[in-house]
């Protein structure tokens, strides 16, 4: 049986205090990815990440390291306070397969600004695998501060991709 498409998300912490604070790994539980020929069209609902753990040194995430409370705690600072969910339900991309597919250039729109994007992708295993840096503040999104920014997250977020290659459409959530 294919492994279902994934979207996993990495934040990375900052500030003076980081020590206390944790990388994240959060994924992704509702979008749709529409491959029609070259043209690649995406529908992201953020409400729906779940925050999977902390990421450890070894790159291994520690599904453990976190509440339940503190899972909630986050996710409600993400909805509320970092991408504003309340205005911005839903985020879109629109692009297309560049020369040799080695590329997929377009534009993904996030809290109501769409910014050019290009995001390199890898064909093995029967799987499109892509891995792309976004600076939130390149969309107007300034990184979660607490504690007067003592602790606070990069303007780095890591999305990585993993779909099956033989499928047009996925929809997942």
């Amino acid at each position: 049986m294919t492994a279902p498409p994934t979207i996993h998300v990495f934040t990375y912490k900052d500030g003076l205090l980081a020590r206390l604070a944790h990388d994240l790994r959060l994924s992704l539980h509702r979008f749709e990815v529409v491959r029609a020929g070259d043209r690649i069209t995406g529908r992201f609902w953020p409400a729906s990440l779940v925050v999977d753990g902390v990421v450890e040194r070894s790159g291994q995430v520690d599904t453990r390291a976190l509440s339940e409370g503190d899972r909630d705690k986050i996710k409600a600072n993400i909805a509320d306070k970092v991408l504003l969910l309340d205005r911005f339900p839903e985020f879109g991309f629109v692009g297309s397969i560049g020369a040799g597919g080695a590329v997929v250039e377009g534009s993904l729109t996030m809290v109501g600004q769409a910014v050019a994007l290009n995001v390199p992708i890898e064909a093995a295993d029967g799987r499109l695998r892509a891995s792309v840096s976004l600076t939130p503040s390149r969309w107007g999104i300034a990184p979660y501060r607490a504690l007067a920014g003592a602790i606070k997250l990069q303007d780095r977020v890591l999305v990585r991709l993993d779909f099956p290659a033989d499928v047009q459409r996925w929809v997942v959530g």
